[in-house]
């Protein structure tokens, strides 16, 4: 009976994971881990640092060919997805398109490990990501001690990033900063890859597909057990009063054609402006492509364009913003 019992699911979230009776938690992705080390094809360097021993924060950097002391580059921040459950930035998930990203924009990238549910509820994954932010934004006053950022990074030209939930918390990142002010950076742009937005009252293209609604508030009531529900403007974020002063000046959005979140992804830039953000924002669709494509086959021709939008986006002279 006891065996019966402890095999039971309690919470079903599969593919990502299985929380059973008995309290045991089955991850069936984002488990494995790669080695930091020079990527062959680009040349990128990669190194793990501690950014928090308690609680345990930490970080993957990217250094692109070439970059060095005297040569000032734009600095990615990036929050891997996962739906606040699984992956982590050392996963292989990631290693390969954010080579390719830090390559093509000539771009530093941090990218964020933050604490997971269920062992962690949010708000830790937000407090976590803003810890992380806060360690960056101390190198430009000589706060912090890492070389490669010390020495490499515009300040000037930080932008913040994700995809799925790390979407999510790229816009509470951009939030709260708008809100809040960050010492010694400024945010020139966010990229929302697949954001994971929804809400409660579905908006008229998305249909009545009620099995997607249904996973996404049961995972986001997992997940944020003190939320208000499918309204909360962390995952509903034109339900925030405050929507206008999101802290940036420039929004990249890309969405994927087959993706049923796909819809949300467009109205975020739209309802920014209509309530009153006077900033630039742009939605890229993948014609053909579902749900964060670009990290499962990384250097196909849509996920090498959007490596290329990406690159444009970070250094805007040869973009339309």
């Amino acid at each position: 009976m006891g065996s019966e019992d402890s095999s039971e699911i309690l919470h079903d979230f599969f593919p990502l994971m299985r929380v059973y009776k008995d309290g045991r938690v089955e991850r069936f992705s984002g488990e494995e881990v790669v080695p930091a080390d020079v990527d062959a094809e680009t040349g990128v360097k990669c190194k793990d640092v501690e950014i928090s021993p308690d609680p345990k924060v930490s970080a993957r950097l990217y250094l692109p060919k070439g970059a060095g002391p005297g040569r000032k580059l734009p600095v990615l921040v990036y929050f891997h997805g996962g739906g606040f459950i699984v992956e982590s930035a050392f996963s292989p998930t990631y290693m390969k398109h954010l080579c390719l990203v830090a390559a093509e924009a000539n771009a530093v990238i941090v990218s964020v490990n933050y604490r997971l549910a269920p062992e962690h509820p949010l708000p830790a994954a937000y407090d976590d990501s803003w810890a992380a932010l806060k360690w960056v934004a101390a190198h430009s006053t000589g706060g912090g001690d890492e070389e490669w950022l010390k020495e490499c990074v515009d300040f000037d030209r930080v932008f913040l990033g994700g995809d799925s939930a790390g979407g999510t918390i790229a816009h509470s990142m951009a939030m709260r900063v708008g809100l809040e002010g960050l010492n010694g950076v400024k945010i020139d742009g966010v990229i929302l890859n697949c954001p994971f937005f929804w809400g409660k009252d579905p908006i008229p293209v998305e249909g009545d597909d009620e099995g997607v609604s249904i996973f996404v508030e049961n995972l986001w009531r997992f997940v944020n057990p003190k939320t208000t529900g499918l309204d909360d403007p962390q995952l509903c974020p034109d339900k925030d009063p405050e929507y206008a002063k999101l802290g940036c000046k420039r929004v990249l959005v890309y969405v994927a054609e087959q993706d049923p979140l796909r819809h949300r992804g467009r109205r975020y830039t739209a309802e920014l402006a209509k309530q009153g953000w006077q900033g630039e924002s742009e939605v890229v669709e993948a014609k053909g492509e579902n749900h964060v494509f670009n990290l499962f086959t990384p250097t196909s021709d849509n996920a090498m364009a959007m490596v290329k939008k990406l690159a444009t986006f970070f250094n805007p002279s040869s973009s339309i913003f």
